[in-house]
């Protein structure tokens, strides 16, 4: 996980709670984020992001100006899978008049984006996802079906109910902010019955 503030925390508290371990960092060091990723669990680990890099999925909760050099931190991103879990409302001009997770796919040349998470608030996504007869819903959009299928698989783990959109510019519209204008689905905490 690549960025521990509200919604990395929230994120990283998911995983905290299925006692999955998941990696953290950010822009400070790993010894700074330590007490934080300690008190949401053990099994919550602050490192390095070159360290964190080295992971095959890898969530992203940045500002939308930190991507340019985040990109620039690897070599090559063939092979990773980025969960896109921020919204932003950058000028369309500024992403080639993209949608930002087709945006980043660019940007993070090689890598599979799924945007996913994003459209729960730090508080929401925190809270357990299991509630009783039911799952809070989790929408993903991706233009690669491989890599939302493996995120829809974590996100079940974690407890959620992973919702497909489809490709970015079908069903993914809903779930992307452009400009000040906020996607239909984003905001709306949804639950999905057992079956």
């Amino acid at each position: 996980m690549i960025g521990f503030g509200k919604i990395g925390q929230a994120l990283a508290s998911a995983f905290a709670r299925r006692n999955i371990e998941v990696a953290v960092a950010s822009r400070h060091s790993p010894e700074v984020l330590a007490p934080q990723a300690k008190a949401i669990g053990p099994n919550v680990v602050a490192r390095s992001l070159q360290e964190a890099l080295k992971a095959d999925i890898i969530f992203l909760a940045i500002r939308s100006e930190s991507h340019p050099d985040l990109a620039s931190a690897l070599p090559s991103w063939d092979g990773k899978t980025i969960v896109d879990a921020t919204n932003s409302q950058a000028p369309l001009e500024q992403m080639g008049g993209l949608l930002s997770s087709a945006f980043l796919a660019r940007l993070y040349a090689g890598a599979k984006v799924v945007k996913g998470f994003n459209h729960l608030g730090a508080t929401a996504l925190a809270m357990d996802p299991v509630v009783v007869g039911g799952h809070r819903v989790v929408f993903l959009s991706s233009d690669d079906e491989a890599a939302a299928a493996s995120v829809a698989a974590l996100a079940k783990q974690l407890g959620f109910a992973p919702v497909n959109l489809g490709r970015f510019d079908e069903g993914g519209t809903l779930v992307h902010a452009r400009e000040s204008a906020w996607g239909p689905l984003i905001f709306q905490d949804m639950f999905k019955k057992q079956q």
